[in-house]
């Protein structure tokens, strides 16, 4: 479903004079749509970004530049393919019981399957996780309800593992990782915009041979290519709505309904367990502006109901997925 979205955005031409600040403290839609590319496929070039964007090659570089700087994307990396693992993604939500919060995170970045974590108003916390297999989801739940406090959390099965690869990756026959993929990825893991000529001297091939193998991953979806991003480290107001779908509303529209709100609406989740029920982040850079897109989103006539909560921290966790190419 949200790749779905992804594939049918289609971005409006920004103007060549869009202010680009050197030193900032605010995303504005620009930047919001640079960081959208870039968790889909951190490896563009900048002439790819900067025709999408219908900006200069300069003014791209110096975006990315100030996004890095401001703490935004913090790392553009390389894993192995969610959709290669056959791995479980499952997000968990509620209120939790813990205050303060300042030693959670701590806790949770020791589980191993854990890799998001997101805190909003009221002590609710969303927490990301992929699972090996489903038989490990009774155990997370209770770690989650003892660890973090959470005492009767939702527990959303999504509907793809990964919000940023294709669904058509996920059905690629053939989907075996070689050791040079594996010396590929990890040679990019913790810099997935290094030169192809860099990866071929480090690991004494061809760099058309990396080029080759390269492709191939991306293709099949072998390799995710993205971002670290912490939009909260800007002065944006990040925002995580829960939208109920009435009962006869048709939820293949829930895409066009959404694709109206981008690129203010990020990416969102579908739950395969939980029936007419979604998660969408939202960016705004003002409180009136998310006034704005709740009321409208409130009259949409699908909806049944909308809540949204301002996120104000998130992190990001290692997991046993990252330890792969540590083997």
């Amino acid at each position: 479903m949200i790749s779905s979205f992804f594939s049918q955005l289609r971005l409006k031409p920004l103007s060549s004079a869009a202010n680009i600040k050197t030193a900032r403290e605010n995303m504005d839609k620009t930047d919001l749509i640079l960081c959208q590319l870039l968790l889909l496929n951190s490896r563009r070039s900048y002439r790819e970004l900067a025709d999408a964007l219908n900006l200069s090659v300069t003014a791209v570089h110096k975006r990315i530049q100030s996004l890095v700087e401001l703490c935004v994307i913090r790392k553009f990396t390389a894993k192995i393919g969610i959709g290669t693992l056959n791995a479980t993604h499952v997000m968990i939500f509620g209120t939790s019981k813990i205050t303060p919060l300042h030693d959670l995170k701590a806790e949770l970045a020791k589980q191993g399957s854990i890799y998001w974590l997101a805190i909003g108003g009221g002590n609710f916390l969303y927490v990301g996780a992929y699972l090996k297999s489903i038989a490990e989801l009774e155990a997370l739940v209770n770690f989650c309800k003892e660890a973090a406090g959470m005492l009767e959390p939702d527990v959303g099965i999504t509907s793809f593992a990964s919000p940023f690869i294709k669904p058509e990756a996920y059905r690629a026959h053939d989907t075996t990782l070689y050791d040079l993929d594996y010396q590929i990825i990890r040679s990019l893991k913790d810099n997935s915009r290094k030169a192809t000529s860099e990866i071929a001297e480090e690991l004494r091939v061809s760099a058309k041979t990396v080029r080759r193998r390269l492709s191939r991953m991306m293709k099949l979806g072998l390799v995710e290519l993205s971002i670290e991003w912490y939009p909260d480290a800007s002065n944006d107001i990040i925002t995580i709505f829960h939208f109920q779908l009435k009962p006869q509303a048709d939820r293949s529209s829930v895409g066009t309904i959404f694709k109206k709100y981008s690129p203010n609406m990020i990416f969102y989740w579908s739950f395969s367990n939980i029936p007419n029920s979604f998660v969408a982040f939202v960016w705004t850079s003002t409180m009136k502006e998310l006034q704005g897109i709740r009321e409208s989103l409130e009259h949409e006539e699908a909806m049944r109901s909308v809540s949204p909560n301002i996120l104000y921290a998130g992190y990001i966790f290692r997991t046993w997925r990252d330890q792969l190419l540590e083997k």
